[in-house]
């Protein structure tokens, strides 16, 4: 036990701090060796670790699949827009909304911050019903969370726009602004992990009945994780908005869950370091896999993937990554300092953390 505590505290003080670096050297790579395209992805990237490390509080601790996080991401970034679109525009697109939402005029980062509230409010009220169920029951109920929120923002159209875009966001994310919205949430995600609140819901999920007999009650710290997962969740639907200057419900829906999903599989759910090397693996596929259906020359030959082979390729790659390595890139393992480092004593460069995978 006493291994295991100082492990979590390790993991705490070290973890952020080399994601943090392998971060700044990828916006540094992007921004500095590559071309404008590389920096449009590097902002996407970001904003993806963002929500991907909230998507992971909840997943990664819990057990529970959600496929209802991309709800907060939508309900994120409209109130973002609602609270920074000026107010003229506002008039003409989005003539239901209150007097004193339809004035507001804010800058993008408190807009932010209150959209993550906003998101994790409705998590909490949501959530307060959905995560009494557990196992597959659990994870119909946020897709059906999901599916709900999709069709009333689908349909309101006074307030949301409906189906038709919502244009005129301020251009405000930059890979330096997601670079540092990325950096809290991965803080946030280690702190959390550590905590007491952490080490108690990884218990329910490895062994839910033992436990319960320790007196450990699931239902609180599933709903605390759910909360401030939707938080950055919420936070990141509000970057990618303000990022793209366009909004709409059908792009918080099906595709980003699944992208969500298939990131951490890829990096391993069971630890905050395999989610953010997920988002990197998937996102520099993405864009490559981009740039070879856009046409490619290598040499004195030319080729170019059909239209759509990114979709299949990552597919085929979630496929073989869960028959071989069903664990992800780091089955279970955080990025650390060595022990010797810290606490005086040796140890590998990455360690296990000692709670196996969630079922």
């Amino acid at each position: 036990m006493a291994s295991q505590h100082a492990l979590r505290r390790r993991m705490a003080a070290t973890t952020p701090v080399l994601l943090t670096l392998l971060l700044l050297v990828f916006v540094f790579a992007a921004t500095q060796l590559g071309d404008r395209a590389a920096a449009r992805m590097a902002s996407e990237t970001l904003i993806r670790v963002t929500m991907v490390v909230g998507f992971w509080i909840f997943v990664g601790n819990s057990g529970v699949v959600s496929f209802g996080h991309a709800a907060f991401a939508c309900v994120g970034a409209y109130v973002s827009a609602w609270l920074t679109l000026k107010p003229a525009m506002k008039a003409t697109l989005l003539p239901g909304l209150p007097d004193m939402v339809a004035a507001a005029n804010w800058h993008v980062l408190p807009a932010a911050v209150v959209a993550g509230i906003v998101a994790a409010i409705l998590a909490l009220i949501t959530g307060a019903a959905i995560l009494r169920l557990s196992g597959i029951a659990a994870s119909i109920a946020t897709f059906a969370f999901l599916a709900m929120i999709n069709t009333i923002w689908s349909n309101w159209t006074p307030v949301t726009g409906g189906t038709s875009s919502v244009v005129g966001l301020a251009r405000y994310v930059t890979p330096w602004v997601a670079m540092g919205w990325a950096v809290v949430a991965i803080l946030v995600a280690a702190a959390y992990s550590a905590s007491a609140s952490g080490l108690a819901l990884r218990a329910t999920r490895e062994d839910e009945v033992a436990a319960s007999a320790s007196g450990i009650g699931r239902y609180r710290h599933r709903l605390l994780a759910y909360t401030i997962s939707a938080f950055f969740t919420g936070v990141g639907g509000a970057l990618m908005g303000h990022y793209i200057g366009v909004i709409n419900p059908d792009g918080f829906y099906l595709n980003l869950t699944f992208l969500m999903l298939a990131m951490l599989v890829v990096g391993g759910v069971g630890s905050l370091s395999g989610a953010v090397v997920g988002v990197l693996a998937v996102s520099v596929a993405v864009e490559a896999l981009v740039r070879m259906e856009k046409g490619m020359v290598i040499g004195t030959t030319s080729f170019a993937l059909p239209p759509g082979s990114q979709e299949i390729i990552i597919a085929i790659a979630m496929i073989l990554v869960l028959i071989f390595r069903p664990t992800g890139f780091l089955a279970g393992r955080e990025f650390m300092l060595p022990a010797r480092w810290v606490f005086g004593r040796t140890s590998p460069m990455t360690d296990p953390i000692p709670t196996g995978e969630p079922k």
